[in-house]
């Protein structure tokens, strides 16, 4: 048997972010059973869209990021966030492959979400949370952006591959 000293810090996030999102998981699987998927859809965005200061405000202070003025002040927070916040089973990749590009991309058919909502039976009808979601913090930020390609309903699912950029407008 383990302690808790022989740990590693990845084994402890790993955790973590498989409780919380196993949470998540079974609150908007709830959300679905009691309401049906369109209101299941407005409330996780509703929860994802209040959550994301918070997010910020706890990942600025922890790195210490006062304000974001620049794509490489951008980059910085977002390399760190993703490394904290975005854990290997979610099986996506976020790069920055020029200046004001943020590209994410899914493994095929590998997103958590995605495999979750054909799990409990309503990807047909899933709006993406997961973009939504960083969407959302660059929104908290106040950055001024464009997603190409736009994302509503499951891109896996209608494309059999998840991959966009946002494109920012900083200095």
């Amino acid at each position: 048997m383990k302690s808790i000293q022989d740990l590693t810090l990845k084994e402890i996030t790993d955790l973590l972010h498989k409780g919380w999102m196993s949470h998540d998981g079974m609150w908007f699987y709830h959300c679905v059973k009691e309401f049906g998927i369109e209101k299941a859809n407005k409330l996780n965005k509703a929860a994802i869209r209040s959550l994301a200061p918070l997010e910020m405000k706890r990942l600025r202070k922890l790195l210490g990021v006062e304000q974001i003025e620049t794509f490489e002040e951008f980059k910085n927070l977002f390399t760190g966030g993703f490394e904290l916040l975005i854990a290997d089973f979610m099986n996506a990749r976020m790069s920055f492959p020029e200046k004001n590009v943020l590209h994410w991309e899914f493994v095929p058919q590998q997103c958590f979400a995605y495999r979750g909502m054909q799990n409990i039976g309503v990807i047909e009808d899933y709006e993406c949370g997961v973009i939504y979601r960083v969407a959302c913090w660059i929104d908290n930020l106040g950055i001024q952006y464009t997603i190409d390609p736009p994302v509503g309903k499951c891109m896996m699912h209608a494309k059999g591959s998840c991959a966009g950029n946002f494109l920012l407008n900083l200095k």
